[in-house]
């Protein structure tokens, strides 16, 4: 019988258990310290307070979205993921290819992706209240997905849920809350209807103990997410020279020659680090109602400081009260999400 190596079982048990333990709100840092800059540059860039005009966001989409793509190649390449993929053999290579399954959660992820940014662009609506509204919807819909997926939804997850939904209803309480055109109003519906899709498609296909099978969907949703976006616009563009095309042509043929280019490119980086670490948060195995609210929370508060920063850098106006008011209502949220899984005994480990 060939010989045990206790000590390094040891220490591969004990990376794990911490993983296990601690893994979601590493990711949860993660997701906060990409989205303050992504959500900041993508409100300065469309409000024309880093250029000599403004940048709508339909021209931002191409060159950020492409930015994407290079950063997902490289991430995924450079943490040694490919593995995790189903492969294929293709002319006689073994290929990286999605499942039915995580390329229609990746064709979700596109449209989760298009509709974040666009959602900050719109004109009178605010960076707190766009995210509050986006991920009150979101949390709405966690403990149906749940439910349907016939999972346990714990006493403090419900909690939490209640509070983050209170918080949503404080914000429409702001002055001029209800004040969402039609476009914005479509793209939170797409938005919605992207995450129900993906988190259903998830709680059925992932959201494993065995971190290999949540490794895997990950690396084929995201393999096919930005690709999908990029070349969504790119036909789009080539199509027509009009309307909301001509925004996207505007982006590929003219926005790469301005000073705007290293941002937005900036911009891309960023919104992958938030796909990469809000995708890992949603993949634990732990309930949606309790993984869902620990995303959408990092997002907010994330939301709120950059808010903060453009006030302080750029000279905008503060977020109004009532949006302030919900955003604590989210951080007790948290608090009830992660004080269960940092005092109950490792044993007992949600």
């Amino acid at each position: 019988m060939a010989p045990v190596d206790v000590a390094s079982r040891t220490v591969t048990d004990n990376h794990t258990g911490f993983l296990d333990r601690f893994g979601i709100w590493l990711w949860a840092f993660g997701y906060f310290a990409c989205y303050v800059p992504y959500s900041a540059l993508t409100k300065a860039l469309s409000g024309g307070l880093l250029g000599d005009e403004a940048i709508s966001g339909f021209s931002l989409l191409p060159v950020s979205v492409a930015a994407s793509t290079v950063g997902m190649l490289v991430f995924i390449t450079a943490v040694g993921w490919w593995k995790y993929a189903t492969h294929r053999t293709i002319f006689g290579r073994s290929v990286p290819t999605p499942t039915v399954a995580t390329a229609v959660s990746g064709a979700c992820t596109a449209v989760i992706i298009a509709t974040t940014t666009l959602a900050y662009t719109f004109e009178g609506i605010s960076i707190v209240f766009a995210m509050l509204l986006m991920r009150g919807g979101v949390l709405v819909i966690a403990p149906i997905i749940d439910a349907l997926s016939h999972r346990e939804v714990r006493w403090f997850s419900w909690v939490a849920l209640a509070l983050s939904l209170s918080a949503l209803v404080v914000a429409f309480a702001d002055k001029g809350g209800y004040a969402l055109s039609f476009i914005a109003g479509i793209d939170i519906a797409a938005y919605l209807l992207g995450y129900f899709l993906r988190l259903r498609l998830m709680s059925a296909r992932a959201k494993s103990p065995d971190p290999s099978a949540n490794f895997r969907y990950f690396v084929e949703e995201q393999m096919v997410a930005t690709p999908l976006v990029l070349t969504a616009l790119l036909i789009t563009a080539a199509i027509s020279d009009v309307g909301i095309a001509g925004q996207i042509r505007h982006g590929i043929t003219h926005l790469p020659w301005t000073a705007a280019l290293l941002p937005v490119v900036l911009l891309g980086i960023l919104s992958q680090g938030t796909g990469v670490f809000g995708g890992l948060i949603l993949l634990d195995k732990r309930e949606n109602s309790f993984c869902v609210p620990v995303n959408r929370s990092s997002s907010i508060l994330a939301g709120v400081l950059a808010s903060f920063v453009l006030m302080m850098w750029l000279d905008l106006p503060m977020p109004g009260h009532a949006q302030l008011l919900g955003a604590g209502l989210i951080i007790v949220a948290v608090l009830f999400l992660s004080l269960p899984t940092l005092l109950a005994p490792r044993s007992k480990q949600p």
